[in-house]
């Protein structure tokens, strides 16, 4: 079991360093909720609507900001993110397993490929002709990697994941179970009432530091290349499809669908179950709230809303107004009948 005092944690996270030092020597054994916290356990507060949570906590060590420093007098560690102090801390204690721990018999590789140091391919899993994988790369069991695929250094490819050919992934990029990359793009052609597929020759690139979730569906490109960008991180159900470029540091919550051809731009944050056009571009520091549909492009940064999507705060009246139809059409009655009296 993974242990730390609140004076290491406080160092890992940079927060400010108590002066306290039976309280700086206190071992931490994990995390929780600021109701569920052991005295062994730390916690974090970013909300004030959990400030009862946080008044009352059992948590031997709370990450709160400045400003909430006081609401949890000799039990505050102070950064000035707390959320992402608790990320950092939550990482010394997660306790994952590996998805694969060095060549399992069953597994299959082909003779042309090139495996670096420290890789680890699960049961059953198949690694095709050329295919390269960098440092430390692990690759869960019933996994296939297409021909000529590379894998960068430390990432992670979990059970059951389809990799097609030729595709780029980057460093450090998470893969998770029964998601397919590189599939063919939706492409074809129509010849008197007869579909003909069109090849798609594309590849898909993914940038480092991505996180990709379970059931996802990512296309190779028609002819340009499909691309993910550095440090994006999409939710489980998603589908990106053919020659769409996803922007830097990006997210994309579970079962948003974006039609070919689509280009986001960095920080855009797509939320839950949201339709997305094809052949459209989303500005930079976009964020698009869930269940909307984008039938256009959105050239500016900003919130926004609804089917079709506009901007949010025309959206929250339109919504308010939609509520008042049956009061308004009931005094349109009302009028119709004095003026007919």
């Amino acid at each position: 079991m993974q242990q730390f005092t609140i004076d290491e944690l406080a160092l890992h996270v940079g927060a400010e360093v108590t002066l306290d030092p039976a309280f700086g020597q206190q071992v931490i054994t994990g995390v929780n909720t600021l109701d569920a916290a052991s005295q062994q356990q730390l916690s974090f507060f970013t909300n004030t609507k959990y400030k009862a949570s946080l008044l009352e906590t059992n948590a031997g060590v709370v990450l709160v900001s400045e400003k909430h420093a006081d609401m949890v007098s000799g039990k505050a560690l102070v950064v000035s993110n707390p959320h992402v102090a608790f990320a950092k801390v939550a990482q010394l204690f997660d306790t994952t397993p590996a998805v694969a721990k060095g060549i399992a018999p069953s597994a299959v590789i082909a003779s042309s490929a090139r495996l670096g140091e420290n890789v680890s391919v699960g049961a059953n899993a198949v690694i095709g002709e050329h295919v390269v994988l960098g440092d430390n790369v692990q690759v869960g069991p019933g996994t296939v990697i297409g021909e000529y695929t590379e894998v960068g250094a430390g990432s992670v490819i979990h059970a059951n994941v389809t990799l097609y050919h030729r595709l780029q992934i980057g460093e450090n990029v998470t893969v998770r179970s029964q998601t397919i990359i590189g599939s063919d793009g939706f492409g074809f052609a129509n010849e008197r009432g007869e579909w003909l597929p069109i090849p798609q020759t594309g590849t898909v690139v993914v940038g480092d530091r991505t996180s990709i979730g379970a059931g996802c569906t990512i296309d190779r490109g028609a002819l340009e290349n499909t691309i993910i960008g550095t440090n994006v991180i999409i939710d489980d159900q998603v589908h990106i499809a053919h020659n769409c470029q996803i922007g830097d540091h990006s997210c994309i919550c579970g079962n948003t669908g974006m039609a070919g051809s689509c280009i986001i731009g960095k920080y855009v944050v797509i939320a839950g179950q949201c339709a997305i056009n094809g052949h459209l571009r989303i500005a930079d520091q976009v964020q698009i709230t869930g269940f909307s549909m984008v039938t256009g492009s959105i050239n500016e940064p900003g919130v926004y809303s609804g089917q079709p999507v506009q901007p949010n705060k025309d959206w929250r009246k339109n919504t308010v107004r939609a509520r008042q139809l049956d009061e308004l059409f009931a005094r349109v009655k009302q009028l119709e009948k004095q003026l007919q009296e």
